[in-house]
């Protein structure tokens, strides 16, 4: 699904003005994450690939793209056992970049508990390289923002909102809509305001961010800070 972010935030914007907080989540929650994970998994597959470009190993690449293959084909039983043979027997990158695509089959075909536990479990793996770490940590944060609590969302991915983190605004954003989610637009204010004042949020995440900064201060829940 291809999203024209501004027309969307105008569309939102309408619906949830009407003050009718809850109803307009369940209407267009799912659309507001979706366009956000598009980020998500961008930039979680650019570490990846990164990951993998600096650690080629021939011998396997064939079987990963195979796998590969199989999931986009949809055949995700038949992607998930090429994929943990690789996590095995693979070498070089490809056992890491086996779990983080099984972790995302897992999704696909709607284990999100499974495919949550994946992700938590290659973020607390010292051996992973921490660029990956926090791919995976991001990952399960995302799922989890319909899949669970704010505080289970905190739990994965508060670590990186720090300015020090490539992910901050990534984990920021998850951490703004599990509050608002929750119905603590205090909360939800304060991250979404950690990304309006980063000069350097992506205009597409720092524009979702006003939007839902204007909401919260229409609803009159959580006014907005003084300057």
């Amino acid at each position: 699904m291809v999203f024209n972010d501004d027309s969307f935030i105008r569309e939102v914007n309408e619906e949830l003005r009407s003050d009718q907080m809850k109803s307009a989540w369940h209407r267009f929650g799912r659309y507001v994450i979706a366009a956000a994970v598009l980020i998500v998994l961008g930039t979680a597959a650019k570490v990846a690939y990164e990951y993998w470009d600096e650690n080629q190993s021939s011998g396997t690449g064939d079987q990963f793209l195979a796998a590969m293959k199989l999931a986009d084909e949809n055949k995700s039983d038949e992607a998930l056992a090429a994929l943990a043979k690789l996590e095995k027997d693979g070498h070089g990158a490809y056992p890491v970049l086996a779990r983080m695509r099984a972790a995302t089959v897992q999704a696909q075909k709607g284990d999100t508990a499974a495919a949550v536990a994946a992700f938590e479990a290659i973020g607390k793996d010292q051996a992973v390289p921490e660029a990956v770490r926090d791919a995976a940590k991001i990952r399960a944060g995302w799922l989890l923002i319909d899949n669970g609590t704010y505080e289970q969302v905190s739990a994965a991915v508060e670590e990186l909102a720090i300015p020090a983190s490539a992910f901050r605004h990534s984990a920021r954003e998850a951490l703004g809509l599990a509050a608002y989610k929750a119905g603590n637009m205090a909360q939800a204010r304060q991250w979404f305001q950690a990304i309006a004042d980063d000069v350097a949020s992506p205009r597409n995440v720092a524009n979702r961010a006003q939007m839902m900064l204007d909401n919260i201060t229409a609803s009159g829940k959580a006014p907005a800070a003084q300057g």
